[in-house]
């Protein structure tokens, strides 16, 4: 399965804005916490596909980034991140905009796993965390999951690209809804996004978050919806920066279910951002909190690798 199927995946690493110092990216991160918001669903899901142009890459659409960048703007794009990252080339602008608009490399390495490990989603609470195209969270749908939230950074990421990718993927009759195995790694041509049809009950399962983790963390704890803790948590490539560690470690202690198991999928190594699977794994080892396995390495190109997480005290 070639890796270069999606172009979002195509760039190993993030790249921050050219000129900028990491250090100046970090004490602008510091200063700026973003708040969260819940995101409501629209009733009329024909109005989330509106202008949307989708690819497909192993059997998932998602909407196509070179035809949002020239599309999107005003209300929908009211944080400016879309003109902020293609007036500066860059991936991440620390405290603005994280990365969610691309699809990263190791999404698809962790999609593999689900098959290849054959992760049960059925009757699961799942959070896709820093979740960018939703892709992950979309497959533990298919797979047949009790709930699915999902939580990125950004706002606009969550209204143009993760919930038009969800309801391109979920609604659609004739849109498989099986676990996501037997891919194939296949891009057809960009299409018109297609009229949305069929019942809505897979998005009645669905939430959307944006906003900075802690902040996310304390909506939904102090919400006065019902919230029951999280049995599988995923995420992929949000450890590029040590200086979220606290944040992101944090999240998962509260958010995660007592015998729950998070699976994060990261680089070795982010060359210019500093962070890695392993400076990671080393601060999860002195926080005492959780238990950790890497159960895949990707040798291919920039090694790579999965690590299942769980709270050390956990069945």
């Amino acid at each position: 399965k070639s890796r270069k199927t999606a172009d979002p995946a195509a760039d190993s690493s993030p790249k921050l804005g050219a000129g900028k110092h990491q250090d100046e990216a970090t004490s602008k991160k510091e200063l700026c916490v973003k708040a969260a918001k819940e995101h409501s669903i629209p009733k009329d899901f024909n109005k989330v596909l509106e202008n949307k142009v989708m690819e497909t890459v192993l059997d998932l659409s998602y909407v196509k980034l070179s035809v949002l960048e020239m599309t999107c703007s005003g209300d929908a794009d009211s944080e400016g991140i879309i003109s902020k990252s293609v007036s500066s080339h860059s991936d991440l602008i620390p405290g603005v905009y994280e990365g969610g608009l691309k699809i990263w490399e190791c999404t698809f390495d962790l999609m593999d796993y689900f098959s290849e490990a054959e992760i049960e989603f059925t009757n699961k609470t799942v959070l896709d965390l820093g979740c960018g195209a939703g892709l992950l969270g979309i497959v533990a749908l298919r797979g047949k999951a009790d709930r699915v939230h999902f939580q990125d950074y950004n706002s606009t990421v969550i209204d143009e690209i993760t919930l038009p990718n969800v309801v391109a993927n979920c609604i659609n009759e004739g849109r498989r809804m099986g676990s996501g195995k037997d891919r194939k790694a296949s891009k057809p041509p960009s299409e018109r996004a297609r009229k949305a049809e069929g019942s809505p009950d897979v998005l009645s399962r669905c939430r959307f978050f944006s906003g900075e983790w802690s902040q996310v963390s304390q909506l939904l704890l102090s919400s006065n919806q019902p919230f029951s803790k999280y049995d599988i948590i995923l995420t992929s490539e949000t450890i590029y920066n040590p200086d979220y560690y606290s944040a992101l470690h944090d999240t998962l202690a509260q958010l995660l279910d007592k015998n729950g198991c998070v699976y994060l999928a990261s680089k070795v190594h982010y060359f210019g951002v500093g962070g890695g699977i392993y400076l990671f794994e080393k601060f999860i080892e002195k926080r005492n909190v959780f238990r950790t396995s890497m159960v895949k390495t990707i040798d291919q190109g920039l090694q790579r690798c999965i690590m299942e997480i769980a709270f050390k005290d956990s069945c």
